[in-house]
């Protein structure tokens, strides 16, 4: 993937926002806030959750698209308007006594801000299984929406970790093809009403532990030593919140659940992306795990426009104090 090109910025440099994270989220916010007169710096680390895949899909006017193609294009659209592109990774955010931020990058420098954008995502968690790793995005998948229609009409098998994620993965992917196969793996036996579910739709079950991957394609190995052919097979990641940066404002991920199922973490805000914290919004799959590229790009402009508005009312109460001849107020909130 093509890397941010500014890395040198001056020590010291301050923005109305620092946006953590160059993904469609981060990007879309950025362009928000920088299309508003707002000086806004996107700290890119350069590794997208979505960067083994080939193509976006499901984003209107881009289905497609390449993720670095629009990652590159959102980045020169914020430049456009004025916005900076940092490489880098975010350590720390730490709040400042005037209401403000610091935001220490990896590398040492420091970067001021009134607002904080965080953006930068999850990280998939893979089955430990020999050979699912080097397949990942090409022929080891997880979403019927991301991935379904290139699968279409393949064999594929589904890698069962918990039965009832597999039953709701295994009755998706039936949609697209008429030949699914469920490996129990470690998911235990459907009941009896899943097995009447899987029957009827024609979706077979393989008993037996999956021990490796293997093949050009997704062939199963058990580990009775049989060798099942797929040509993709389906998983179940856990989806980690990248947020460890956040620990010094006191924003914990908290622990998202499919039914029973324990799908990752998040961490909590509202419908505009704000968080416990004032002056720290969430936007993106740091926020809602199963969001894809096009909700996340909507995300980040909520959040981009409740940044502004929030700003806005701060410079406001800023100006009306001055005019009265009082000293400063404090950020708004």
């Amino acid at each position: 993937m093509e890397r941010a090109e500014e890395s040198g910025t001056p020590q010291g440099a301050s923005y109305d926002a620092v946006v953590i994270g160059g993904g469609a989220a981060g990007l879309n916010g950025a362009l928000v806030l920088s299309r508003a007169r707002r000086s806004v710096a996107v700290v890119d680390a350069g590794d997208p959750r979505n960067a083994p895949a080939a193509q976006i899909h499901n984003y209107l006017g881009r289905e497609g698209a390449a993720p670095s193609e629009l990652y590159g294009t959102g980045r020169d659209e914020v430049r456009s308007y004025g916005g900076t592109i940092l490489e880098g990774q975010a350590s720390t955010v730490r709040p400042n006594p005037d209401g403000g931020f610091t935001v220490l990058l990896a590398d040492g420098r420091e970067l001021g801000a009134r607002r904080i954008l965080a953006a930068s995502g999850v990280r998939d968690i893979l089955p430990d299984i020999p050979g699912i790793a080097g397949r990942w995005g090409s022929t080891v998948l997880h979403c019927p929406y991301c991935h379904g229609w290139e699968a279409r009409d393949k064999a594929i098998g589904i890698l069962g970790t918990d039965m009832d994620v597999a039953m709701h993965q295994a009755l998706l992917w039936r949609q697209l093809s008429d030949d699914v196969v469920v490996f129990l793996h470690t998911a235990g036996e459907p009941d009896a009403g899943q097995a009447r579910q899987l029957a009827a739709r024609g979706i077979r079950t393989v008993a037996g532990e999956v021990v490796g991957v293997e093949g050009t394609g997704a062939a199963v190995r058990l580990a009775g030593g049989e060798l099942v052919e797929r040509d993709a097979l389906v998983v179940f990641t856990r989806l980690e919140a990248r947020a460890g940066y956040l620990a010094d404002l006191g924003l914990v991920p908290a622990e998202q659940y499919m039914g029973e199922a324990p799908l990752g973490t998040a961490v909590p805000a509202g419908p505009t992306g704000a968080t416990s914290v004032p002056g720290v919004y969430i936007a993106g799959n740091l926020a809602n795990p199963s969001v894809q590229v096009i909700a996340a790009a909507a995300a980040g402009l909520m959040a981009g426009a409740a940044i502004n508005a929030d700003l806005v009312a701060e410079d406001t109460a800023l100006a009306v104090a001055s005019a009265a001849g009082m000293p400063g107020v404090s950020q708004a909130s």
